[in-house]
This record gives C-alpha cells, sequence and structure tokens, in this order.
C-alpha cells in the first residue's frame, strides 16, 4: 500500500514524526520548570517575613525565568507536535559544527554548574564565557575584555543592588 493522505499520523520518510527534537525537548523542558517553579523555589527559597513588596521578594527573578522558560518550553513542545522539522533542516543546522565547538559549549555550562561554589559568581562566570567566547570562534583580543566585565558587573548588581548574595568561592576564601 502507498503512502497517501489516507495515513496522516505516520511519518514521511524525511521527517522525524511526533517524537522529535523539539516535542522532546519541549516535554522535559516543561517538566524541568514545573519541578523548578512548584518544587524547587518555595522549599529552598525562603521569604523574610518583613517582605512589604513582592517585586523585592528573593523569589521574583526565579519566578520570573521558570514562568519564562515554561511558556517557551511548551510552545516548542507544541510546535514540535504540530509541526515536526523534516530530518534534512534538522541536520542541516549541526553539520560543519565541529565537536570541538560543541564540546567547549557544553563545557562552559558544567564549569558553571560544577565550580559556582568553589570559584565563585565571579570566577566561574568568568571561566564560562571564556569557554563561550572560544566555542563562537572570536579573534578580537578586545571581546574577551567583555568575558571577564560582564560577569563582575551581573554579580555586583546582584550582590548590591538587588542585595541577592553570590557566593565569593572557596578557592579564594
Amino acid at each position: 500500500m502507498e503512502r497517501s493522505e489516507i495515513h496522516p499520523v505516520e511519518a514521511s520518510p524525511g521527517s522525524y514524526g511526533k517524537w522529535n527534537p523539539n516535542s522532546i525537548l519541549g516535554g522535559a523542558l516543561v517538566i524541568l520548570a514545573g519541578v523548578f517553579l512548584f518544587y524547587v523555589i518555595p522549599n529552598y527559597i525562603n521569604l523574610p517575613p518583613f517582605m512589604q513588596n513582592p517585586l523585592l521578594s528573593p523569589r521574583f527573578l526565579p519566578q520570573l525565568a521558570g514562568w519564562i522558560v515554561l511558556v517557551l518550553a511548551a510552545l516548542l513542545l507544541i510546535e514540535g507536535l504540530l509541526n515536526p522539522p523534516e530530518r534534512e533542516e534538522a541536520e542541516a543546522l549541526r553539520a560543519g559544527v565541529p565537536l570541538l565547538r560543541q564540546g567547549l559549549m557544553v563545557a562552559a555550562g558544567v564549569v558553571y554548574v560544577l565550580f559556582f561554589e568553589q570559584l565563585g559568581a565571579i570566577g566561574s562566570g568568568v571561566l564560562a564565557s571564556v569557554l563561550l567566547f572560544l566555542a563562537s570562534n572570536l579573534r578580537n583580543p578586545w571581546v574577551y575584555a567583555l568575558a571577564i566585565a560582564f560577569p563582575v558587573v551581573v554579580s555586583l548588581l546582584f550582590v548590591h543592588v538587588l542585595n541577592v548574595p553570590l557566593p565569593i568561592g572557596t578557592l579564594w576564601e
């Protein structure tokens, strides 16, 4: 029996079908964002008893980020289910990207997560930024000054403006 419009549920040879990278990643991120919003934030981020303005709450930025991730992940999941990408399109995005570049991007995330306490917010941010800049194949050495300036400025904003304590790093103590 030939493929025709009688069986639209079956995936064409060039299509991923319903279980494609977009729907799988979207579903996983929806679950992670839900766990973050409904378990991690309520159980691990305490509200001070004197909190008057909810925008100054230590929970505000994590909740905002969690809801944004949840909405965008749900959109990615729905898009993957309704409009699965073609195999050629998805593989064309990865074609020609060296494994070293992919490894550097993964290493940046791993460094930031694993060494946040030891190197502190600034140290892990600088190291992760340098790895991401190397992965992006940036040649101008002045751009790498941003790898130092950006984590320092963001950390100082969190500590001094938003009053969010960030780790200094056990390595520097």
